[in-house]
């Protein structure tokens, strides 16, 4: 596949991609396309995904909150469960929740053992 890929050639393979799921659907599931509807299906969405990751990139929040924030969003958490998971209580979580208490490095440990954040970037912006 070429690297730069331009609007109307996202365009035009997102269209084929849609075209080719609304079938998928019609038929009963990826299971039912024929190899030719199949390989096209993958190329449209390698396209569509390549353009999609250079010109619809989100940036990560930039505060130990917007990083809570957004595990907690992806990983469908509530707050009280996200407390435990950290070993801490309701009170602490929600103190630094709402930048009344800075994060103990202790705390930023458990963020990025236990949510997977980088802890390179938690010792950042704490």
């Amino acid at each position: 596949m070429k690297e730069i890929i331009t609007k109307a050639e996202f365009v035009a393979a997102e269209t084929k991609m849609n075209d080719l799921l609304e079938i998928a659907t019609k038929k009963g599931g990826f299971d039912s396309l024929t190899p030719k509807e199949s390989k096209a299906l993958d190329q449209y969405t390698q396209i569509v995904k390549a353009y999609e990751d250079i010109h619809y990139t989100i940036e990560l929040p930039q505060t130990v909150q917007g990083l809570i924030e957004l595990k907690m969003y992806e990983m469908k958490l509530k707050q009280k469960e996200l407390a435990v998971m950290l070993n801490t209580t309701d009170t602490k979580l929600s103190e630094i929740m709402h930048n009344k208490r800075k994060p103990s490095l202790s705390f930023l440990k458990a963020l990025h053992q236990v949510l997977g954040i980088d802890g390179n970037l938690l010792l950042k912006i704490a």
